[in-house]
């Protein structure tokens, strides 16, 4: 077939290898004149290492990435655990986007894929990609929408979050926090900070760290307004322990806002069209699965098209994710509220009875699966 793809992420980066190698011409569309990854740190899960693995960039990935055996929280006030969930026999990665991103990048220039840069997609119509000068693409057997959380051609209404986050990649401090652990606090609901190893990015030496900060959808001016010091004030008076981290922090454009949202396209197909990643579903990054879901709907669309003519295999790649996307969409709408939120409720109840419930058996041999991705078939 002959198949477009908008959007070179690290979804639409990795359904053009998987598409690709079943012997498709594939044309990937991309806005900047070069390809960039977005975005700081990540989480990929053991479920995001096999579609990597079928992807043939495991290997890369590995070697840039850090091991993560064990997410921790614990609250600023007591000091207690409130969030401890340990990855069991395999564990995750903390990985910086660049160099995921650039994992698959290098994979998919060793294919013989078509590339269109600095292209401007607004609509499709009949097969066929609109750009904004007007004009329209060639005709195509299928369009895969990859454009992620500001698709233009996904129907997807998501549900903005009050909150989101300020992210930002520093140089990994040694000797104070586990070398294994994303780790967090939190004041309240309200108020979380984390710090995730993500190994090495492209080209450095030098072991990174991933730095966050809980903020409010609507905070971000007020945040810049402050200043600096007076964060960091408050930042230091939850967790003294993440001094070294904030003191790499000298200016605000290290931090970048971003803002989640929640939603889930019923069918993520139509007629020629198919989407994958943020443009089929969205949710907050609390779960870490984000990158991997991408990466697993690539792979599902990618094994429906191999063995189904195109109208049989979009309504299937619907319908083998629809179980995985349906069960984590709907714990993270759950446990969202939880840990980022105005609620003077919610984070008591995490804290005093969510907390002891997670460490009864087999309650934590379940966690284990929700955060590797692995607790419903996903659909590869």
């Amino acid at each position: 077939m002959n198949i477009a793809i908008v959007g070179a992420g690290i979804g639409g980066l990795a359904t053009a290898i998987l598409l690709e190698r079943l012997g498709h011409r594939i044309s990937l569309f991309e806005q900047f004149r070069k390809p960039v990854p977005i975005g700081s740190g990540l989480m990929i899960q053991p479920v995001g290492l096999e579609v990597l693995e079928l992807a043939g960039v495991a290997d890369v990935v590995q070697k840039h990435a850090t091991p993560i055996k064990r997410v921790l929280g614990r609250s600023s006030q007591t000091g207690r655990r409130v969030l401890d969930v340990d990855y069991g026999a395999v564990p995750g990665l903390g990985i910086h986007r660049a160099a995921l991103f650039s994992a698959l990048y290098e994979k998919v220039l060793t294919r013989a894929l078509y590339w269109h840069t600095d292209c401007r997609v607004t609509g499709h119509q009949d097969g066929k990609l609109r750009f904004a000068d007007g004009s329209f693409s060639e005709s195509f057997d299928l369009i895969i929408d990859a454009s992620g959380a500001n698709s233009v051609l996904s129907p997807l209404k998501a549900r903005a979050l009050s909150f989101g986050a300020i992210w930002g990649t520093v140089d990994w401090v040694s000797g104070g926090l586990p070398e294994d652990h994303l780790s967090q606090r939190y004041r309240g609901a309200d108020h979380m900070i984390g710090v995730l190893p993500v190994g090495l990015m492209p080209g450095q030496d030098r072991r990174k760290a991933a730095f966050f900060w809980s903020l409010r959808h609507d905070a971000y001016e007020d945040w810049l307004k402050g200043g600096l010091a007076a964060w960091k004030d408050t930042a230091l008076s939850i967790w003294p322990d993440a001094g070294p981290f904030l003191e790499q922090i000298t200016d605000p454009e290290q931090m970048t806002m971003a803002r989640y949202s929640h939603g889930t396209l019923r069918q993520p197909w139509g007629d020629r069209i198919a989407f994958v990643g943020d443009a089929a579903h969205r949710a907050s990054p609390q779960l870490g699965q984000g990158a991997n879901m991408a990466l697993l709907d690539a792979a599902a669309l990618a094994k429906a098209l191999e063995t189904l003519p195109l109208d049989q295999a979009l309504p299937a790649y619907g319908k083998a994710r629809r179980w995985h996307v349906g069960v984590y969409q709907a714990f993270s709408a759950m446990f969202t509220p939880a840990y980022q939120s105005d609620s003077r409720l919610l984070p008591f109840l995490r804290d005093n009875v969510l907390f002891p419930v997670s460490r009864i058996p087999p309650v934590p041999s379940v966690l284990s699966h929700l955060i590797s991705g692995t607790l419903v078939p996903r659909g590869i």
